[in-house]
């Protein structure tokens, strides 16, 4: 699981709007990038994002 002040800094690398969690993503609230999770480890790299519209 994603520590709560982890997700606080975390910003997405493309846009720099802050992020949720939801699931097993890391969301970005602007852009809408989703970000994977990999033994609990946010992998933040805009080639490891899926875009998909809306949240």
């Amino acid at each position: 699981m994603i520590d709560k002040e982890l997700l606080k800094i975390l910003a997405c690398p493309v846009c720099k709007s802050d992020v949720v969690l939801k699931g097993n993503k890391i969301i970005c609230v602007k852009c809408y990038r989703k970000y994977p999770i990999r033994n609990d480890i946010p992998i933040m790299l805009e080639e490891e994002a899926v875009i998909d519209g809306k949240q």
